[in-house]
């Protein structure tokens, strides 16, 4: 299955829609600064954490902006399964065969936060990021996702690529016994901002199962659960 990470298309849902004006460009040096969100802060539907199904208790669904109230207290699963990413269809919310218990509620989940600096030079960019209230003592990786603006119809899912090397190697990092974790990885060229062609975005996924998978995301839904996202600004990088 082709695996996304669309955290990206939740920007034209949610009113973060980027501004259509004179792109202004990041001159060598410079440090733009951006704060992740969760999907349903964003209000679109969470993808990759699970409630019980109410009709079936082998089944799970997916929690939307009008159900996060009923279900803010409630545990959440991993899917049996990978489930695709396409936050355009609203009717994508299941249900869907549960997986194993995430061992947190949903309210847990909703509460990380975090911040990052992207600065750009002439010898190519940097990320530093912090992050609390994630899962604690958790394994993590970061990812930088595009989506086509405006996107295509049908939807034919993002571009996601390991942040740094090529190899997944710099995108790993760990929660400590608080959910407080700290990200940083350089690498050349610098950053891609969103342009008139693309939506850029940093995510991170929170790795339920323990292991991380190079260049890949791995399974959504079942082992790999996007908890925040971060959208890039309309800038052009000049070095």
């Amino acid at each position: 299955m082709k695996r996304y990470i669309i955290a990206a298309l939740v920007i034209v849902f949610a009113g973060f829609t980027l501004s259509t004006g004179v792109t202004q460009p990041i001159q060598a040096g410079e440090t733009t600064k951006v704060t992740f969100i969760t999907h349903l802060k964003a209000g679109l539907t969470e993808l990759d954490v699970f409630v019980d199904s109410k009709s079936n208790p082998a089944e799970v669904s997916r929690v939307t902006p009008n159900t996060m109230a009923l279900f803010y207290g409630s545990p959440v699963y991993a899917s049996a399964t990978a489930v695709a990413h396409n936050p355009f269809d609203k009717n994508a919310i299941g249900p869907f065969a549960k997986g194993r218990p995430l061992g947190i509620t949903l309210s847990k989940f909703l509460a990380a936060k975090g911040s990052a600096e992207i600065t750009c030079g002439p010898n190519g960019g940097s990320v530093n990021a912090s992050f609390e209230k994630l899962v604690p003592n958790a394994i993590y990786t970061m990812w930088y996702a595009f989506v086509p603006s405006p996107p295509t119809k049908p939807f034919t899912g993002a571009l996601d690529l390991p942040l740094g090397a090529r190899d997944g190697s710099q995108t790993i990092f760990n929660s400590d016994a608080n959910g407080n974790a700290l990200f940083q990885a350089s690498f050349k060229p610098c950053l891609q901002m969103t342009n008139d062609q693309l939506m850029a975005v940093l995510a991170i996924a929170w790795h339920s199962d323990g292991k991380t998978y190079g260049s890949s995301p791995g399974e959504f839904g079942s082992r790999s659960h996007v908890q925040l996202f971060a959208p890039l600004p309309k800038r052009a990088v000049i070095n």
